[in-house]
């Protein structure tokens, strides 16, 4: 599973022990917060930057199942701004890659009990799609209905391809789509994940198809930020338009000259 956030607490430590070497004097919160000038949005977007950071961390650490005292978050940020501190930077560094260490454990242990059930779950969505009438199982073991057969010119791998697409999950829930971009989408058919190089080539232009698309021929156990691993994806492709790739390569040598 990929981690929610970008930084390591260990990270989050150097930031924080920079700011405990500048020694500042105590001074008591504004009654209101004012941000009129330049330098009021600075110090507050700073503030509000290390919040909003740290309120994901807690999050993620208490959903992890490891215990957080906020109270003592706030009352070491105080005190490491004013130079106030009750551990050594050596001791919080220590506890900080210990924490760090807690954190990935928990973080790999969650991630495979989310792709062990990801797999069962895919497997038993494909054995009752396979079945439905319509649906036609290539030897590969992707699986494909056609919506709307369309009558012009197929692809082969090496063209690019223009495609509208609607991306889901088994449970419905979508992770990409051009149609709700607004925009159709243009690549390489030998640039993307096997289950669409192998599916679109099936595809005539003003067809559209429906696609279920194994783990295996898709992102396998990788998780990215939206695809859990072990995922069957559903895709509805609509099939606009095809370059040929000896017309590409003609078209780019005569730009070239």
């Amino acid at each position: 599973m990929k981690s929610l956030y970008k930084y390591s607490l260990v990270a989050l430590a150097v930031v924080g022990l920079t700011a405990c070497n500048q020694e500042q004097e105590a001074v008591a919160a504004p009654a209101a917060v004012e941000l009129k000038t330049e330098a009021q949005k600075e110090a507050y977007s700073v503030g509000a930057s290390i919040g909003t950071y740290m309120a994901g961390h807690i999050k993620e650490q208490e959903e992890l199942g490891l215990a957080v005292d906020r109270d003592l978050i706030v009352t070491g940020f105080s005190e490491g701004l004013n130079s106030e501190l009750k551990l050594t930077q050596e001791e919080m560094q220590t506890v900080l890659q210990s924490l760090d260490e807690k954190l990935n454990e928990k973080r790999q242990a969650q991630a495979a009990i989310l792709a062990e059930k990801s797999l069962a779950e895919s497997t038993a969505y494909l054995e009752t799609n396979k079945a439905k009438e319509g649906v036609t199982t290539t030897e590969s073991g992707l699986q494909y209905e056609v919506l709307t057969e369309g009558t012009g010119e197929k692809p082969v791998a090496t063209d690019t391809v223009k495609v509208h697409y609607v991306g889901t999950l088994t449970d419905g829930t979508e992770f990409d789509s051009s149609v709700a971009r607004g925009e159709p989408a243009t690549f390489p058919l030998n640039r993307v994940i096997p289950g669409w190089t192998e599916g679109v080539q099936l595809m005539s232009v003003g067809s559209k198809f429906k696609f279920v698309i194994p783990a295996n021929l898709a992102y396998g156990d990788r998780d990215t930020a939206t695809i859990p691993a072990n995922s069957t994806l559903v895709f509805e492709v609509e099939l606009l338009d095809i370059e040929k790739a000896d017309a590409a390569a003609e078209a780019s040598a005569a730009h070239a000259h």
